[in-house]
């Protein structure tokens, strides 16, 4: 008499099992958080200056009233608050121009994506050109970065914000470039996405600054 061995039978949860893993792919570690390296570093990144601006924001009210034992001006003493208010709406408006520029690469019209990334670094040129002259004007009114801490701590902050505005401009403006080589194109929107998101920071960081240099009493 034979005896017929049968084969197993997989199970239905087997089966899925299987289904959820391809051949080769189990040793494969990817992300898991949706979405790219490049892009998760940047995040990583912003929230690192997130620290380092909540630093400079807080040394700033700590000092903003200090003069110092020789009683010199504070910035406060000399804020023209139109005049920055306009640049900071500039800059505002920067933000609404890199929105457009990604869109527009993003549909495969690489001229509107150039229109669009000069016109934001334009705004961004505008901006730190209203820094340099309301830095000037100060220092014509005798408050300079040593005067007493509360014109270092104002220095320290607004400065280095122009700082990285500054280097947002180089980094348009080097996707600027691109386009005109023809090396960014439609396929490459992830790259100003992560460059938007870097100008998106120092715009909603400078809202913080903005409001608590002029806007909140002495």
């Amino acid at each position: 008499m034979t005896t017929e061995t049968s084969a197993p039978v997989a199970s239905d949860a087997d089966t899925a099992a299987a289904a959820l893993v391809a051949p080769g792919d189990s040793n494969d570690h990817g992300p898991t958080t949706g979405i790219s390296n490049t892009k998760l570093a940047m995040w990583l990144f912003l929230g690192s200056e997130c620290l380092l601006f909540g630093g400079l924001i807080s040394t700033y009210l700590l000092y903003k009233t200090r003069r110092g034992p020789d009683n010199l001006a504070i910035p406060t003493d000399v804020f023209d608050i139109p005049f920055t208010s306009i640049s900071s709406f500039v800059l505002l408006m920067s933000s609404l121009t890199m929105v457009l520029a990604l869109a527009a690469l993003t549909r495969g019209d690489n001229h509107g994506a150039r229109v669009w990334l000069l016109a934001t670094s334009m705004l961004g040129g505008v901006f730190i050109g209203g820094q340099v002259y309301e830095f000037t004007s100060f220092l014509r009114e005798g408050v300079g970065f040593t005067n007493n801490p509360a014109s270092s701590a104002f220095y320290a902050l607004t400065g280095f914000h122009g700082v990285h505005v500054s280097l947002g401009i180089v980094m348009l403006m080097s996707l600027f470039v691109a386009s005109w080589q023809g090396k960014l194109r439609q396929e490459h929107s992830e790259t100003v996405e992560i460059v938007g998101l870097y100008w998106h920071f120092v715009d909603v960081v400078w809202i913080f600054i903005f409001t608590v240099i002029y806007l909140v009493p002495a």
